[in-house]
């Protein structure tokens, strides 16, 4: 009998666990270009490519500045420290200090478009199902 359980609950617990790695969004509206960009990232692949082009930006080029006990006095980010609608307001309005100063100047349209996708997809929220468009 207990191991009939077992294997009942692990039988529900794959669909749940499946639904889960769905649930990121396919795709957001991005304000800055006015269109619907179609996040294809793959589904929750952390072994085999874990960042994309997005996550490597903002790994070495955010990050250089947003890390822990920096010196720039830039405040500490990672991936889910906003939603994924305030990520898209960061951009969309290009409110933060190191927009303001040029930094974001040296990526192209497409790398901060990428890099908003990135930032998109795994926010805090990002487990829900929040398409935006």
């Amino acid at each position: 009998m207990k191991r009939f359980a077992l294997s009942l609950a692990a039988l529900l617990l794959v669909p749940a666990l499946a639904n889960q790695a769905e649930a990121s969004p396919k795709n957001r509206y991005d304000a800055t270009s006015q269109t619907c960009r179609v996040l294809d990232d793959g589904p929750l692949e952390w072994a085999s490519r874990p960042y994309g082009e997005g996550g490597k930006l903002f790994r070495n080029g955010c990050k250089g500045c947003h890390s822990r006990n920096n010196d720039k006095g830039a405040p500490f980010l990672w991936v889910e420290s906003k939603t994924s609608k305030g990520w898209n307001l960061i951009f969309a309005t290009r409110s933060p200090n190191c927009a303001k100063s040029g930094a974001w100047d040296t990526m192209t349209i497409e790398q901060l478009q990428k890099l908003n996708d990135y930032l998109y997809r795994w926010a805090a929220n990002s487990q829900d199902a929040n398409d935006s468009c």
